[in-house]
């Protein structure tokens, strides 16, 4: 008991004899946390609350409001800790006008030890901020500017208990170093919100001249670009589309499954361009490593690095006056998305190991085969740099909705193999009948690589349906998709019946409501809905999802189903759904 007795007293004395914490490391922690905060991709009104709430851990403070003055169509916010939609007012009320007013007008902090003696306050102001007889409250106000312009304020108020000493002064201090990085950030914000508007009103202005578009008559030239071969609707649509954008400077963004050809697509965009004659520089994001991507882009200078032995130029100095190709965007890092955006943003930057700015004029095209919109939501990639590149998106159509293109792209690729290989192979009926039923999930890349492979291992000098992999059950794309859905044509002499083409709705693509009958239907009742058809059920099932890239709510539509029944479909005919 004694012994305990003592170790209580030694730790006590240990506690009193501790050294207090510096008020200049508590003001330098601060900074460091709230810099942090700042620098999240998250919106202004939680990011200030944020700031506000973490006040509260540094200093001797009640309340804290963040207000901003209304900005070139911004309106004006006030905001506080546990800001949320629609709480503006009630941080707005416990602002006193007049001491805001001077505020704002002088430019310089405003400090009051008791707002109920101080000219700057009104009564009502005293008891709003609830001062009193008994209740003794100080108030700290300074401004928020961005350069030279006062856009907000930021204040607190304190209950002075009698005991405790204020430093009013190192607390202004500090408060005016937060304000400063507050001031820095709107900024950025504001930047980014009326870059954002431009882009936008680009964007939808250029979307509009694509949408009155008329359809290419016979009497007008067609758009021939080297490399795209077809004449599908979808095809000729999309060169219509190319053409018009080749002739502005906007950012471009390819969507599209993978092998749709989105590499030559970017290159028919510059050379249709009055950029022509002036570089095209291609580079792979997802193919390098961040450190070795920045080298790329933005180039090094000597010595930057172990083994940078030279000055290397990057793709944005050698692409200068022409155009960037990036191919798969969606792959880079958040940290590298933000190096990017400047680039994008300014047309400048500096090499690697650099401290020269270099400035550029280069036109960005992107492509990419990620949904980025969820990327987005997921923060997984940046929303300003989703803006900046995607000003003109550009969807391409897969193979699958451009079928009548696949004997002109079949022909052009034999006939590419037999140049290289200097042989004389041909096409017979059959082989063209297999694969006009091919379903093709890797797009022209994967009908290429096909038709190479088929020429290679074909022993006459016509390439017939037997040459083919998938007629012997050796098509390495049917394993790689757990179904093989070609199905081989008929033997010569009958007539060919093609697999019917499932019509495109013009609704929404949305799940249809489930009725009640619907949610409880079995396996068994799915069947007898299917029963009746010419093609066997399963096939139906398959084209319905091809057709539909995979959505089992817009094959559901397409076969006048509830997503459940085509759900219980699919696992009654084990048809694994494929991811792209």
């Amino acid at each position: 008991m004694v012994q305990t007795e003592t170790r209580q007293v030694e730790a006590q004395d240990v506690r009193s004899n501790a050294a207090p914490i510096p008020l200049s490391e508590i003001a330098l922690t601060g900074i460091f946390e709230i810099s942090k905060i700042l620098a999240a991709p998250t919106r202004l009104e939680i990011t200030l609350a944020n700031v506000v709430n973490l006040l509260q851990s540094f200093m001797q403070m009640r309340h804290g409001v963040v207000s901003l003055l209304a900005d070139d169509g911004i309106p004006d916010l006030a905001v506080g800790a546990g800001w949320s939609e629609g709480s503006d007012q009630r941080y707005r009320e416990r602002l006193p006008q007049k001491a805001i007013d001077q505020i704002v007008a002088t430019a310089v902090p405003l400090i009051a030890e008791n707002v109920a003696d101080h000219p700057a306050f009104s009564p009502a102001d005293a008891v709003t901020l609830g001062a009193g007889a008994d209740t003794r409250v100080s108030f700290l106000g300074v401004p928020i500017r961005i350069d030279q312009r006062v856009v907000g304020t930021l204040t607190i108020d304190r209950v002075w208990d009698g005991r405790a000493v204020f430093r009013l002064d190192s607390d202004v201090r500090f408060l005016t170093m937060v304000a400063n990085l507050i001031g820095q950030t709107i900024k950025l914000h504001r930047v980014v919100a009326r870059d954002r508007e431009r882009l936008m009103a680009e964007s939808h202005r250029l979307q509009k001249e694509l949408s009155e578009l008329k359809p290419a008559s016979a009497n007008r030239k067609k758009v021939l670009v080297d490399g795209i071969v077809g004449d599908s609707p979808a095809l000729r649509a999309l060169l219509d589309k190319i053409n018009v954008v080749a002739k502005s400077n906007a950012p471009v963004l390819l969507r599209g499954e993978s092998g749709t050809g989105k590499e030559l697509v970017a290159k028919a965009i510059h050379e249709l361009s009055n950029r022509a004659k002036r570089p095209f520089i291609k580079i792979n994001c997802a193919a390098l490593p961040e450190t070795v991507l920045e080298s790329e882009l933005f180039g090094h200078e000597k010595g930057a690095f172990t083994g940078a032995i030279n000055s290397r130029k990057g793709r944005f100095e050698l692409a200068d006056k022409g155009t960037l190709f990036l191919d798969e965007i969606g792959e880079i890092s958040p940290a590298f998305q933000a190096k990017l955006l400047r680039v994008l943003q300014e047309q400048e930057f500096e090499r690697v190991g650099g401290n020269q700015t270099i400035k550029v004029d280069v036109r960005i095209v992107t492509a990419t085969n990620r949904n980025l919109e969820e990327a987005v939501s997921r923060n997984e990639f940046r929303a300003d740099l989703y803006y900046r590149i995607s000003v003109v998106p550009i969807k391409l159509p897969p193979l699958r909705e451009r079928r009548s293109d696949i004997p002109q792209l079949a022909h052009e690729f034999l006939r590419r193999f037999n140049c290289e290989n200097e042989r004389d192979l041909t096409f017979d009926v059959s082989a063209i009948e297999v694969l006009m039923h091919c379903g093709f999930p890797g797009n022209v890349r994967e009908l290429e690589n096909c038709v190479q492979r088929t020429a290679t291992l074909a022993a006459g000098s016509a390439i017939g349906q037997h040459d083919f992999a998938c007629s012997r059950n050796e098509c390495m794309s049917a394993i790689l998709w757990k179904g093989n859905t070609v199905t081989p044509p008929p033997p010569r002499g009958q007539p060919i019946v093609p697999l019917p083409i499932l019509p495109r709705s013009s609704a929404p693509i949305e799940a249809p409501a489930e009725s009640p009958a619907a949610v409880d239907i079995d396996e068994g009742e799915y069947s007898e809905s299917m029963d009746g058809g010419a093609v066997p059920e399963r096939e139906r099932i398959v084209q319905a999802m091809e057709r539909s890239g995979w959505v089992q709510a817009k094959a559901a539509r397409l076969l006048g189903l509830t997503p459940r029944q085509i759900g219980y479909a699919l696992k009654k005919y084990n048809i694994e759904v494929k991811r792209f």
